[in-house]
């Protein structure tokens, strides 16, 4: 039999080996900044177990932005408490940096809250001291981590500026509106120069307006600092402004989209994520397109894998 292989053909299929085999020796998630691997998260309610996280694949690199989108029980707020260090992983690997969330504990669950991640509440009254003014309020960290003085109002006031609120300094949280809130938080949530800051709706209560200075802000941190930036939001205006949008469904990673372009130019791909366990979920509408129940029949095809309703009954 004559071999119909091309050379181009050959050498493509040299390079996806020779590639696969440089990840699988250097591991899963070695360059990532947040790796979580087969995740889990299991509550107790009144005797009756809930898997809020269920074998969640998920990796971050240094300096990426990215918005985590899902419906309301999704998984979304466990897995940022997880990352946060408020809640542990009832099984699997959870990673940022090189703090591993499920061991770590005391002093180095402290040190990691304050040195390697911030976090922006969606309330804008969770995130600041009402008693202390802008300035004091970005502060507060940098005088838990033993900065002088002079060193941290420095930080402070260029923080403020940077993002746009250097006016504010002098205002108590009562004397700001809610995107001036938020953008505070932003500052002190960057003020000890953390390798990722976390947002849990950080626009979820404000106007389009104010919404979009936030966002801006959050943009602004990721460019000029190159922090890594996670959102968890309901707000397409943020989701559509993000280059990797992950959407979160029954408790894993379903799907993402990248955005190369945005504005007048946007170009977006959508894809399905294969997790580490070798599972697809479907998009709803494709399932509901082909009235796909029980079974699917799956094809393997030259570069695809097909996949049909199956409208025969079983034979025993």
């Amino acid at each position: 039999m004559t071999d119909t292989k091309t050379p181009e053909a050959g050498l493509a299929s040299l390079e996806r080996e020779a590639a696969s085999a440089a990840r699988a020796r250097a591991g899963y998630g070695a360059d990532a900044l947040i790796l979580c691997d087969r995740l889990v998260r299991v509550y107790e309610a009144d005797g009756v177990e809930v898997q809020a996280l269920q074998g969640l694949d998920l990796l971050i690199r240094p300096g990426e932005l990215t918005a985590i989108v899902g419906a309301s029980g999704s998984g979304k707020s466990t897995l940022l408490n997880i990352l946060s260090g408020l809640d542990r992983p009832t099984a699997g690997r959870a990673r940022v940096a090189d703090h591993d969330l499920l061991t770590m504990k005391g002093r180095e669950r402290l040190r990691y809250r304050r040195e390697t991640v911030g976090f922006i509440w969606q309330q804008t009254g969770r995130n600041l001291l009402p008693y202390l003014d802008a300035q004091e309020n970005v502060e507060i960290p940098l005088r838990l981590a033993g900065v002088r003085r002079a060193e941290r109002r420095k930080r402070a006031r260029d923080l403020l500026e940077l993002l746009g609120i250097g006016y504010c300094a002098d205002r108590r949280p009562g004397q700001l509106s809610g995107g001036e809130q938020q953008r505070v938080a932003i500052g002190v949530a960057l003020a000890n120069r953390p390798k990722v800051v976390l947002a849990d709706e950080p626009t979820g209560e404000l106007d389009t307006a104010s919404a979009d200075t936030v966002f801006q802000a959050l943009r602004t941190a990721n460019e000029e600092l190159g922090v890594a930036v996670l959102v968890v939001t309901h707000d397409e205006l943020v989701s559509g402004q993000v280059p990797r949008t992950v959407q979160i469904r029954d408790g894993r990673t379903s799907s993402e989209v990248l955005r190369t372009e945005f504005g007048e130019l946007a170009a977006a791909q959508e894809y399905a994520l294969l997790d580490r366990a070798g599972r697809i979920q479907l998009p709803a509408e494709y399932i509901e397109a082909l009235d796909l129940r029980d079974r699917v029949r799956l094809g393997l095809e030259p570069e695809q894998i097909t996949v049909r309703a199956d409208r025969e009954e079983p034979t025993i």
